[in-house]
């Protein structure tokens, strides 16, 4: 099925209807975060069930922690679909996985957050300091942004990589100097006393996140995957103008109170477009940073893996 990318473009990301389910997937496997608002939204108001139930398919919601290990599971063939940040895909390309780029969600705010008593004042002063992200998640990739802001080398500081859960654990008992973390995180300790904020990405520089999907899944059932990124839009505009709506149903999933979830939403970007050669651009520039490091064994292309829906 052919479908015109200008289309996808224009408000809505309007599609024709998918024509046939003959040798179609009957379940989409879609996989989630719980702090990914776009995709929570739509999961609480059915948007995709609604567009899908009525051609007899069935929506599948995996929770995942972050992103990497996200897609290891779309990797491995354990989820069609999900929304990640700019990293864990460079990771995955880089592993050989079958994975293509259906589209972008523009990504969640950062932090680089410092505990009560640091006397870090700025990012040069990170110099030698244990800093905690995800490895291979987009906090990682915001903190190379960071220090090559400052002129720093990846080798004079001391990353620690842990995932959100023990980072945060590492956080409150003084075991890092600082951590760099997305919403709603950031948002859930910057207000504690003596917490403090040394910078964000909104100026160190942008960041995108990025609508995944398994390979195999996509090449077989293209309209499907086009569906996908009409629903990520159709919620993104939602949940652009119900932010205390989100705020509720994100709080009631993860526990977190829903003052946090207002505080992180009030700066959350809500923009979801199909890919584009800014994109790709964009995307190739943070491979090319971890591929420089040898973080990532191999070069590559990101444009080799991107779905263009009817281009």
């Amino acid at each position: 099925m052919k479908l015109n990318r200008r289309t996808l473009l224009a408000a809505g990301l309007t599609l024709p209807a998918i024509k046939s389910r003959a040798a179609g997937a009957k379940t989409v496997r879609v996989g989630i975060q719980k702090g990914e608002p776009v995709l929570m939204a739509a999961r609480e108001n059915k948007d995709l069930e609604k567009l899908l139930s009525p051609k007899g398919i069935g929506v599948e919601w995996i929770e995942f922690q972050f992103g990497p290990p996200l897609l290891e599971a779309m990797r491995v063939g354990g989820i069609d679909v999900g929304a990640v940040g700019d990293t864990p895909p460079v990771f995955a390309q880089a592993a050989h996985g079958d994975l293509l780029y259906i589209g972008s969600i523009q990504g969640a705010p950062q932090s680089i957050l410092l505990p009560a008593g640091s006397k870090i004042q700025t990012i040069a002063d990170l110099k030698g300091k244990k800093i905690a992200f995800g490895r291979g998640s987009a906090a990682h990739n915001m903190t190379l942004m960071t220090l090559e802001k400052a002129g720093l080398r990846y080798d004079q500081i001391q990353p620690i990589y842990l995932g959100p859960a023990d980072a945060s654990a590492a956080f409150e008992r003084g075991a890092i100097d600082a951590w760099t973390i997305w919403e709603p995180y950031a948002s859930l300790f910057d207000n504690r006393p003596g917490v403090r904020t040394l910078t964000t990405n909104a100026e160190i520089g942008e960041q995108y996140g990025y609508i995944m999907g398994n390979g195999a899944f996509v090449r077989a059932n293209p309209a499907l995957a086009a569906l996908v990124l009409q629903t990520c839009a159709t919620s993104a505009a939602w949940s652009l103008a119900h932010r205390p709506e989100v705020a509720k149903i994100l709080a009631g999933a993860t526990g977190m109170p829903q003052e946090v979830w207002g505080r992180a939403l009030a700066h959350y970007p809500y923009k979801v477009s199909p890919m584009t050669d800014d994109l790709v651009r964009s995307q190739q520039k943070v491979a090319d940073r971890f591929r420089a490091l040898g973080l990532v064994p191999v070069d590559f292309k990101v444009s080799d893996i991107v779905w263009h829906a009817g281009v």
